[in-house]
């Protein structure tokens, strides 16, 4: 059972960071701009909710080009709205601008890709976003930094990868070797399909929109609490949890269609063992990573800046904000636990939870409580996993391990009968 788990994890986690490369080296790069390092990344930062946003409702309802017009239309508003200031605006609205004329490149290279994946071709499908990838890390200190670009450069970079991951996945899709190609004699839209893929991409859009809501009320928090300095203090944390997460996210999507497919085997021992695999995997990784961050929290921003006053208050907000980090891989493997066994609304009720019952409330609440001031949008993180990974945890423990033992049992008696 570890075993399949663990051959399915490693092509799975470096494909997701991979895609995790797409926003992560936009940010050390600008990170390290001469002259203009912190605001240009705390303005960078600013637009990523809003960038979250257009591709959720993009991969829901397909309506990603008119959200780039309308945001385009008020992003001034919108962008101080989520805790843009004076000094950071310019940045922010330079590097928005251009990403958000190439989101349409964005749509077509991340939605033809799964169509890629889905025919079998999974090599071709990690190309689309390697391509993309390796091609932003070569033309970012190009444009940043040779051209003098800044922020600009950093978008444009992005947008020509995009443009390219996007070429060649419709380029694929188009070619001979595709078993469904892409054809304009089939694309017509039949409004009965639309609503049965709007209704499976339903708990995906609430997870990505839901994230984007916590990021904006962090930062508008943030932004009237501490400033610029602890804006762009959270671009960077929010950066690291994205790298470090993503070995718990590679373990838990591939635990999900093996313990799917022994659960419908009736191997519900294997199950069990799945499960257990996975919670012990991530948790024990979670708990390094806490170490880790405890004991070289510079090392980590250092990455993203060289900035003293970014520096100085990264370290104390990095230590509150990974307390007790591995809580986390609790709600991940009680989540993938859930959508492995068709419990598809268990897992997104827990994700609301943690997210939009704990999180947000709690990052509008502590900062003007017991003097915590921006401590208390730190604190919200580590308390919505204590609670919310706990919660959904042990809950899958109080319903699905009896269930699985119960099965268990009536297995082995049909078997011996």
């Amino acid at each position: 059972m570890s075993a399949n788990i663990l051959s399915l994890a490693l092509p799975l986690t470096v494909a997701q960071l991979i895609n995790v490369l797409y926003n992560v080296v936009d940010r050390i790069y600008i990170g390290h701009i001469p002259g203009a390092s912190s605001a240009a990344l705390t303005g960078v930062g600013v637009t990523f909710p809003i960038l979250s946003i257009v591709i959720a409702f993009a991969n829901l309802f397909g309506t990603g080009l008119v959200l780039t017009a309308l945001v385009l239309a008020f992003k001034k508003p919108l962008l101080y709205l989520f805790g843009a200031s004076d000094a950071t605006f310019p940045y922010a609205d330079g590097y928005l601008t251009i990403y958000l004329c190439g989101t349409v490149f964005v749509m077509l290279g991340l939605g033809m890709n799964n169509f890629i994946n889905a025919q079998g071709f999974g090599s071709m499908g990690m190309i689309t976003v390697l391509l993309g990838a390796v091609v932003n890390i070569i033309l970012d200190p190009v444009f940043i930094f040779a051209l003098g670009m800044g922020v600009q450069g950093a978008a444009l970079a992005t947008v020509i990868s995009q443009f390219l991951s996007a070429l060649w996945a419709v380029a694929f899709l188009c070619g001979k070797k595709a078993l469904l190609r892409l054809r304009p004699s089939s694309m017509r839209v039949r409004w009965k399909l639309v609503g049965e893929i709007c209704a499976l991409g339903l708990s995906g859009f609430i997870m990505s929109a839901t994230n984007s809501a916590v990021q904006v009320v962090c930062n508008a928090t943030l932004q009237r609490w501490g400033g610029d300095v602890y804006v762009g203090v959270m671009t960077v944390l929010n950066s690291v949890r994205e790298i470090t997460t993503t070995p718990v996210m590679g373990i838990t999507n591939a635990a999900q269609p093996v313990i799917g497919f022994n659960f419908g085997a009736g191997e519900y021992k294997r199950v069990r063992s799945g499960i257990q695999f996975m919670s012990a995997v991530c948790v024990g990784y979670t708990a390094a990573v806490w170490l880790c961050l405890f004991l070289f929290p510079q090392a980590f921003i250092r990455l993203f800046t060289s900035d003293p006053a970014l520096l100085a208050a990264g370290v104390p907000s990095m230590h509150v904000y990974f307390f007790g980090f591995f809580m986390m891989a609790l709600q991940f493997a009680g989540q993938s636990t859930n959508t492995a066994l068709g419990r598809a609304r268990q897992a997104v009720f827990f994700s609301l939870l943690r997210k939009a019952v704990i999180v947000i409330p709690l990052t509008l609440w502590l900062p003007g409580r017991f003097g915590l001031g921006v401590n208390g949008v730190f604190l919200a993180e580590p308390i919505s996993n204590f609670l919310g990974g706990g919660a959904c945890f042990v809950t899958m423990l109080l319903t699905v391990w009896p269930d699985l033992k119960r099965r268990e049992r009536l297995h082995a008696s049909g078997a011996r009968g």
